[in-house]
């Protein structure tokens, strides 16, 4: 079993990460705004499967075998600061809409709201990169099995991540009336989403890979 204050230490910085907005934030609000609580909810299930998905992988080692590859890595890495770069823009751009802001989109089915939340997490290069660079460092050998410990640190993420993300979802209709009364708080709030995504785009883009 991990020591309590590794434990901690991961679970702050995996709340730190999923109050950084990013693809699974933007996807669950849109949607949560457009078509209700229920289908944003439907849509953090998918991303919750996901976050299982990405578990049993670290936990399994397939992960680490997909990165020992060479050049995998940085291919990963450089498309995900990109596709960051590319949503830092859309919401810096001249009239660029921030998530919170009410769109019209069509409605989808409960399968295809569940589908595309698992498919949004899987493609997020935020949580490869946490499980990847980041839970291997709170791993210790000595505490016992690595499998177990890697499912205890993941288990932990995911809590933190759905209760988050539960929580953004059944308020997003609010924080857009809010917002959506208050232009300059919304302007300020997208102009802080699109620095804060274009920063974790840039520091992984220049991230080197570990020895």
């Amino acid at each position: 079993m991990p020591h309590l204050t590794s434990l901690l230490g991961f679970a702050l910085i995996a709340l730190g990460l999923v109050l950084t907005p990013g693809p699974n934030m933007i996807y669950l609000v849109s949607r949560s705004i457009t078509q209700g609580r229920i289908a944003g909810l439907i849509s953090l299930g998918g991303v919750a499967l996901g976050f299982v998905v990405y578990m049993l992988c670290a936990a399994f080692g397939i992960t680490a075998l997909l990165f020992a590859v060479p050049y995998a890595y940085d291919a990963l890495r450089l498309a995900g600061a990109a596709y960051l770069l590319w949503l830092a823009w859309q919401a810096l751009k001249p009239n660029g809409r921030s998530p919170f802001q009410v769109k019209a989109l069509p409605a989808d089915s409960p399968r295809k709201l569940f589908a595309m939340g698992f498919v949004t997490n899987l493609l997020n290069p935020k949580i490869a990169m946490l499980y990847l660079a980041l839970l291997p460092q709170f791993i210790d050998p000595a505490q016992g099995s690595v499998l177990a410990q890697s499912v205890v640190f993941g288990a932990i993420q995911i809590a933190i991540s759905v209760s988050v993300n539960a929580m953004i979802a059944i308020g997003a209709g609010s924080i857009a009336a809010f917002l959506g009364a208050r232009p300059l708080w919304l302007k300020a709030q997208r102009w802080l989403m699109g620095t804060a995504l274009a920063g974790l785009a840039l520091r992984m883009a220049f991230e080197t890979r570990k020895a």
